[in-house]
């Protein structure tokens, strides 16, 4: 994920004036936006596309979405970025499936269409990397940073040892290894100790048979892990009757994790706001496109989550609404000068 500080998150003043004219009445907008994302296997995704839509539709520009249809597809990234020069795309939004999946050969897919990389770190060398024009993300260190600290709070040195088993997604791809890495760091002075750790994609069906595993070969006191693994570790805690004896801690929010939290299911979740991230990576590409001033890197703050702590505003910028279905084309609409 993106590198960057997760404290600037905010338009300049400046920006926001330049802005205000992005969404005046009487402007002609027929930009071409094309979308890319990994997956849509769940609702993190799903709430980025929610975030782009409202914004296209705002901005009166035409959005086409595409997704990989999971981590593993590098090829399949290559020729979306393809069929998004073919269809005359002015910017693309490349939500890369793996941060270094075009380092060197970026321009031989896209073109010369600038590139905003949206949510995943996009690393480039020398040659490729004018052709990114802005990004969107937070630095997921600090995602995994978060929930290691919410552990480490509780369970400090001396207080007991406690054991973890870490669910946290595809190995080496997406925000795996950097969550693995700040989760480490928060606990390392505690009394947290990771027993096991299983990778496997963000598929439903591939997390839940990995915390059957942990349920029926470990002994753990809880289940850190991706949205996915922790929505599928609440049901299969149920059945197993060790709800009471395995805590759920996810490393990113989705509905079912929040739906969790709400129950007390869940007793935390770090977000980093996807439906504004989503609205700040159209809003970018647009602010380039039409000539005005605009932040070449924007990161939303992280919020930690638990029961307690579910503010509207944070959920709202965070999930689409429940019955939000993923939009892969919005059309702009045409006006008069």
């Amino acid at each position: 994920m993106l590198k960057t500080n997760p404290l600037c998150s905010t338009l300049s003043s400046m920006g926001l004036l330049f802005f205000a004219t992005l969404t005046s009445s009487t402007a002609i907008a027929s930009e071409k936006l094309c979308a890319i994302y990994p997956h849509l296997k769940d609702s993190y995704w799903l709430s980025v596309n929610y975030g782009m839509v409202l914004a296209a539709q705002r901005l009166n520009v035409e959005l086409r979405v595409l997704e990989a249809g999971g981590y593993p597809n590098v090829t399949k990234q290559q020729q979306q970025l393809q069929q998004c020069r073919q269809w005359g795309a002015q910017a693309i939004l490349l939500g890369t499936v793996d941060s270094h999946a075009f380092y060197d050969d970026l321009q031989r897919w896209s073109g010369e269409v600038p590139v905003f990389a949206t949510v995943n770190q996009l690393v480039l060398d020398e040659h490729q990397r004018p052709q990114l024009k802005g990004s969107v993300g937070v630095d997921w260190y600090w995602m995994g940073y978060q929930a290691g600290r919410y552990l480490a709070t509780k369970h400090p040195a001396g207080s007991g040892v406690v054991q973890a088993a870490l669910l946290l997604g595809p190995s080496n791809r997406g925000g795996t290894k950097p969550v693995e890495q700040g989760f480490n760091a928060a606990v390392q002075d505690s009394d947290v100790k990771v027993m096991v750790h299983l990778s496997a994609d963000n598929d439903k069906e591939l997390q839940r048979n990995l915390v059957q595993q942990v349920i029926e070969t470990q002994t753990v006191d809880y289940i850190v892990g991706s949205a996915v693994a922790i929505e599928a570790a609440i049901s299969e805690l149920r059945s197993s009757g060790k709800s009471q004896q395995i805590g759920l801690v996810s490393t990113y929010l989705s509905h079912g994790v929040y739906r969790g939290l709400l129950r007390h299911k869940v007793e935390f979740a770090p977000t980093d706001q996807m439906v504004k991230q989503g609205r700040l990576s159209v809003e970018q590409a647009v602010q380039f496109l039409r000539s005005a001033p605009y932040k070449q890197t924007l990161s939303p703050d992280i919020q930690p989550l638990t029961p307690d702590t579910l503010e509207v505003s944070t959920i709202e910028d965070s999930l689409s609404p429940s019955a939000y279905r993923p939009t892969f084309h919005v059309k702009a609409v045409e006006s008069q000068p």
